[in-house]
């Protein structure tokens, strides 16, 4: 057994599908390869969005295909208390602030830029209440919590597939939400908070969570909390070209043919297809991982 831990943490939105079991399988590979451990996360924080019948679906789907999690899963819905004391935290360091701009309002300062939006892209927040709420917010006003990203320098980091990346959080982000106002914890501060607590050494997800990367190393920074390393799997795409997902008709794997699902997740990592039992396409994939990608990535 060696220091590495890694972990794979759906948002049981939809089930399990190509995409996701593609980090799902990598994930795993990396674990087993480095002899470490794997642990699953059920990143259900945002409860209006999530369910917890399909978070026990994806849970099946993962132990039908093999990929079965070393500990307990762990529920972000069971950690509000944790996060609440990292945002205390950062409130006390003056590293967030309250914000009580509307999306409509952030939307019409965007539109008075002349930087077109890419699509898809987020709204850069012009940090509108970073030195005190802006005229007119009420002091019984539901408010949002914003990390400051004004450090001054960009965020660097090594990706171990796509090599150096760096990151203007404050010009290509801005000071991004922390807790929105209707109480959700945002998602960047819960995968900061649970990678710290469960000793998360590598991060291996899909290439579409690399502009994540830059604030929550920032985050951790700002939480003294250590940065794992960090690995970005390629994409499975829609008809549209863009991302699989359930939006552009991603299908659920189907559980019954696991060896067929996995077989289609590794050759999207560059691993050769496998026959035999479930067990033997794993194991051969462990050593594909180690041999031809582990000495490089």
């Amino acid at each position: 057994m060696t220091g590495y831990r890694g972990r794979f943490a759906p948002s049981p939105t939809g089930p399990l599908h190509a995409g996701s079991l593609v980090a799902a399988l990598a994930s795993w590979l990396d674990a087993r390869a480095h002899e470490g451990q794997w642990l699953v996360r059920i990143e259900d924080v945002d409860q209006q969005r999530c369910s917890p019948e399909l978070a026990h679906i994806i849970l099946q789907q993962l132990s039908a295909c093999g990929l079965q999690s070393d500990l307990p899963p762990l529920w972000q819905s069971r950690r509000g208390d944790l996060y609440q004391q990292a945002l205390d935290q950062l409130v006390a360091r003056h590293l967030a602030y309250p914000c009580a701009c509307t999306r409509r309002e952030l939307e019409a300062a965007q539109s008075d830029t002349a930087t077109p939006r890419p699509r898809n892209a987020e709204l850069v927040y012009p940090g509108t209440c970073r030195n005190g709420l802006k005229d007119g917010a009420r002091r019984n006003q539901a408010l949002a919590w914003r990390a400051r990203t004004d450090a001054g320098h960009p965020i660097e980091w090594s990706d171990r597939r796509l090599g150096a990346q760096a990151q203007d959080v404050e010009h290509e982000v801005g000071d991004f939400v922390l807790q929105r106002a209707d109480g959700c914890y945002s998602y960047q501060l819960a995968v900061v908070v649970d990678d710290a607590a469960q000793g998360i050494t590598d991060v291996v997800r899909g290439e579409d969570l690399s502009n994540n990367t830059a604030r929550q190393i920032l985050l951790q920074r700002q939480l003294a909390l250590p940065t794992p390393r960090y690995l970005h799997t390629p994409l499975v795409l829609g008809a549209n070209q863009e991302k699989l997902s359930k939006q552009n008709g991603a299908l659920s794997i189907d559980s019954t043919q696991a060896l067929a699902a996995l077989n289609q997740a590794a050759l999207v990592l560059g691993l050769p297809p496998r026959e035999g039992s479930l067990s033997q396409a794993l194991s051969a994939w462990v050593g594909d991982w180690n041999t031809r990608l582990k000495s490089v990535i």
